[in-house]
């Protein structure tokens, strides 16, 4: 069993590990208090591949695999978390499923502008009663000659603000329950009917934009379906799966970031005459995160390249997003009581990093979900 990356994958971390300290770090905070990314940040990392990583070239992406992939996300999210999650849906909730599903025409048309980092995508699923249980939405398509009519809100859509393209799953069959799911992708400026709605004030990730998507009669054209009706609900299944990878990637580059911040505050705070990381308490505090963080690395790794070798990874994503969230905020938890009264002012990134980590345990599937998919695997019930 080999542990070690390859060449080519150590160039790609190191080279996202240089991009995340010179380009994100200096700028974190300043995202997370405009509520704004920075769109020149965004459009180096497509330069660099990033919103495409795994996205063959010839669809404008860098060709690379999923533990890349997974790899350059964690170190964006180091960096800025924010940022980390408009990779992410441009990647897997955006990318994925045009590519996996779409027809050659669709994935030129729809991966390509994406992948290269000329526009930005989303993925529709939720709804207002429609997050957990996906089979509950009640956004509906009606085909109308040669044209699907749609009509529904979908809720908390990351990109939803900034998208040119989306992938939305509407019930085409309402008898048929979740078999009459299925998924589109389209281009939202060229949708007549269709609006951003509210865009959320959250507590964390604030520099990526998380709205509403209103469709009023809005009309699609006949084409824009990915795959073949009904089918929507399994690709939703494996798209999730998919993201969930980039998720515990995020969450991972989260944790790492605020294991350096508390391990560089607990060299400089001297308390009683000495530094705080000669204190056990503090020590022992450091060692759980750093061993929670190198098994969540494993965890990722291992789903990524489960992934990359077109193998079932569907236990393997949801125990990685799990642990690693829940290590992301357990992690920062720990690290605002190391650093106190400061962990608790803007002045130090610790508080950011645990309103950030907070939501890496809910979308994508909340923890809850993810333990049943993880026991359902082991049990043996699909």
């Amino acid at each position: 069993m080999d542990f070690s990356l390859s060449d080519e994958h150590k160039m790609v971390r190191d080279m996202a590990q240089r991009f995340s300290d010179q380009e994100l770090k200096p700028i974190a905070a300043q995202i997370d208090q405009t509520h704004k990314h920075n769109d020149a940040v965004l459009k180096k990392m497509a330069e660099n591949g990033f919103m495409g990583v795994a996205i063959p070239g010839e669809y404008g992406g860098a060709g690379m695999d999923y533990l890349a992939y997974a790899l350059i996300l964690t170190e964006i999210s180091r960096g800025c978390a924010s940022t980390g999650v408009i990779m992410s849906v441009n990647n897997s909730l955006y990318g994925f499923p045009v590519y996996t599903f779409g027809t050659e025409e669709q994935r030129k048309k729809f991966n390509t502008p994406v992948a290269s980092g000329e526009a930005h995508g989303c993925y529709g699923l939720t709804e207002a009663n429609a997050g957990s249980d996906p089979a509950g939405m009640k956004t509906n398509a009606v085909l109308d000659g040669d044209s699907w009519i749609i009509n529904g809100e979908k809720k908390f859509i990351t990109n939803g603000n900034i998208a040119k393209y989306a992938v939305i799953a509407a019930v085409t069959d309402k008898t048929k329950g979740y078999k009459g799911i299925t998924q589109f992708v389209i281009d939202l400026e060229e949708t007549e009917g269709f609006s951003v709605g509210k865009v959320e004030d959250k507590l964390g990730i604030r520099g990526s934009g998380t709205s509403e998507l209103v469709f009023q009669d809005a009309r699609i054209p006949k084409d824009a379906i990915l795959g073949d009706p009904g089918s929507g609900f399994k690709q939703m299944l494996t798209t999730l799966d998919s993201g969930r990878i980039g998720i515990a990637s995020q969450a991972l580059g989260i944790a790492k970031s605020c294991l350096e911040e508390a391990v560089k505050y607990s060299k400089e705070r001297v308390q009683f005459g000495k530094s705080l990381d000669t204190f056990q308490a503090t020590q022992f505090k450091l060692a759980d995160m750093a061993t929670r963080i190198d098994a969540s690395e494993l965890l990722i790794l291992r789903a990524a390249w489960l992934e990359s070798n077109h193998l079932p990874f569907e236990k393997e994503a949801a125990m990685a997003k799990m642990f690693a969230s829940d290590t992301a905020m357990d992690a920062t938890i720990e690290g605002v009581q190391i650093l106190g009264g400061y962990g608790y002012v803007t002045e130090y990134p610790m508080e950011r990093l645990m309103r950030d980590a907070k939501i890496t345990q809910i979308y994508e599937g909340t923890n809850e979900i993810m333990r049943i998919v993880v026991a359902r695997n082991v049990l043996g019930k699909r």
